[in-house]
């Protein structure tokens, strides 16, 4: 998805940009274009649809221009990293459940999130120390968890076991049937927590955004589960290169015929991560001739820009940022968020609900190639470098970000770097149900998770994938449906009321009532299936 607005491009028509200080974009100092060089085949017959320039003498000095170099020694460095001592984003604020527990993950950690009856976030092991239940398929009593296995109760930041109703009335509760806690804040609507129990939280890591905290800033933000590893999330959100192709006609930003090469220059390496400039070199470059990426340990990746307003003199504030959460080999849920202090007109005529089925139509578009790519590096079980062409004109930041796990990927659960990998020393564990939230909507459904139908509980289906996440969409679904039926059975009564009256303007108007109601019907189910029903391409290309 990349550089590129996964909702309608409703904050800013060109691409969003970062850098770690505030930045005036305008006037925008040129650099020189990437040297390019003529079509010419390379290693493994793979062939550089590049635009011409002066000719190389071999295929060796060919490939030194065309694609990305061998690791540095400042890149082969290895930094003291332990991916426990780190913030991970849980979910937004906003959509988290008023009255259940939230079952949730962090790689092969499971956890679960509530508020007690203070409203204060909890998080434990979601695990029950009794028969080992998850906790996140209990609910809320008076404040307290409960495990609806056995009714243990559990409350408070220490986890502490507050009843348990097989225990005779005069025994007390062994202090070993507490619960193991995680440290949790809530910082600009997004619930972060501390992975560590050996370090206490290190709050200067805590990620703080400049501009969701400036005065006006409006944003636009979408949670999504998606099923293949967080690692190849973060390189499809940092390509921009596949966003022409991957995402043509999506919106308006994003058309085949623009995909070019790119010129890339990485400004910052350090231990939490790298950042620097990309832009394109045919055409107008004046809209992205200064685009900033900044990737930041463990897994935030941010795009900030500064436009100043020729005829006011004020500057406008825009961001995309995307908060990558490994969730388990192979599964990962993002957290979306795209605003600026000044919004397209165009763009309060829309709903959120609809950007948010835009941006799960985006990663739809992406996903079988994904899957597939997470698929084969576990399968093939070598570094990166033995498997991707990463050529200089559109895969710099993968190769960077892949380098960068080279660093410290030792300090990871498993990792596959540039040049290193470590695999997984634990089997994926795969659940046959959903769980907490996700179970109880489930179950509430008259499918009740039944494969192909809207409800089943599968990363692959829009529905368990984004509304189970998001309030909101959940909300405007069941209000459409309730729209859905009442309309049909509206239009089934003045049909039936129709039928033994002899006055034809009484007939026709009751049947023109009919076949309104049944188009308004019609248009509630087209709601639900776009906020429900995946994207799937029809087109095959020769």
């Amino acid at each position: 998805m990349a550089l590129f607005h996964p909702f309608l491009s409703h904050y800013s028509s060109s691409l969003l940009t970062s850098s770690a200080q505030p930045l005036k974009l305008v006037p925008v100092a040129r650099r020189p274009p990437l040297n390019v060089v003529p079509t010419r085949k390379i290693k493994c017959g793979a062939v550089a649809d590049i635009k011409p320039a002066a000719a190389l003498d071999d295929d060796e000095d060919h490939n030194k221009v065309l694609l990305v170099g061998p690791t540095s020694e400042q890149e082969r460095i290895v930094a003291d990293y332990d991916w426990t001592e780190e913030w991970y984003p849980l979910y937004l604020t906003q959509d988290l459940p008023e009255d259940a527990p939230l079952g949730l993950t962090v790689f092969d950690k499971q956890l679960v999130l509530y508020r007690d009856a203070k409203g204060v976030l909890q998080c434990y092991q979601d695990r029950c120390p009794h028969r080992l239940a998850k906790l996140s398929e209990g609910q809320l009593v008076d404040g307290r968890l409960e495990c609806l296995y056995h009714g243990w109760q559990f409350e408070g930041a220490a986890g502490k076991c507050v009843k348990i109703p097989q225990l005779p009335a005069d025994a007390k509760i062994p202090r070993s049937a507490c619960v193991k806690t995680y440290e949790v804040r809530d910082s600009q609507g997004v619930v972060w927590v501390w992975m560590s129990h050996k370090t206490p939280p290190n709050l200067a890591k805590l990620p703080w955004f400049e501009n969701f905290d400036r005065p006006g800033f409006q944003d636009t933000s979408t949670t999504h589960e998606l099923p293949y590893d967080h690692s190849i999330l973060l390189e499809n959100l940092m390509d921009p290169a596949h966003v022409p192709i991957s995402h043509d006609r999506t919106d308006w930003s994003a058309k085949r015929e623009d995909a070019q090469p790119l010129r890339f220059e990485v400004t910052e390496r350090t231990d939490r991560g790298f950042a620097g400039w990309w832009g394109k070199t045919i055409g107008d470059q004046s809209a992205t001739a200064s685009s900033f990426l900044r990737f930041e340990a463990p897994c935030s990746l941010q795009n900030n820009r500064e436009i100043v307003d020729d005829k006011t003199g004020e500057t406008h504030y825009f961001s995309g940022l995307f908060l990558c959460r490994p969730t388990g080999q192979g599964k990962s849920m993002l957290i979306v968020r795209f605003g600026g202090t000044k919004r397209s007109p165009l763009a309060k005529l829309f709903p959120k609900w609809y950007f948010h089925q835009n941006a799960g139509k985006v990663f739809e578009q992406d996903m079988g190639f994904l899957s597939s790519q997470n698929e084969i590096l576990m399968k093939e079980k070598v570094p990166t470098k033995d498997l991707y062409i990463n050529l200089k004109s559109s895969d710099t930041w993968v190769a960077e970000y892949r380098k960068w796990m080279d660093k410290v990927g030792h300090g990871m659960p498993y990792h596959f770097g540039h040049s290193t990998i470590s695999l997984p020393k634990e089997p994926a564990v795969v659940e046959h149900a959903p769980a907490g939230l996700v179970a109880g909507v489930s179950a509430s459904m008259p499918a009740k998770g039944g494969i192909g139908t809207m409800h089943a509980p599968n990363l692959a289906n829009r529905y368990f994938r984004h509304v189970v996440h998001c309030k909101e969409c959940r909300n405007v679904v069941k209000a459409f449906q309730a729209w859905k039926n009442a309309l049909s059975a509206i239009a089934v009564a003045l049909t039936a009321l129709a039928i033994p009256i002899s006055g034809r303007q009484w007939k026709a108007l009751l049947l023109l009532s009919a076949a309104v109601c049944s188009g308004g019907a019609y248009a509630c189910s087209f709601a639900v299936a776009l906020n429900t029903t995946n994207f799937i391409r029809t087109h095959r290309r020769l």
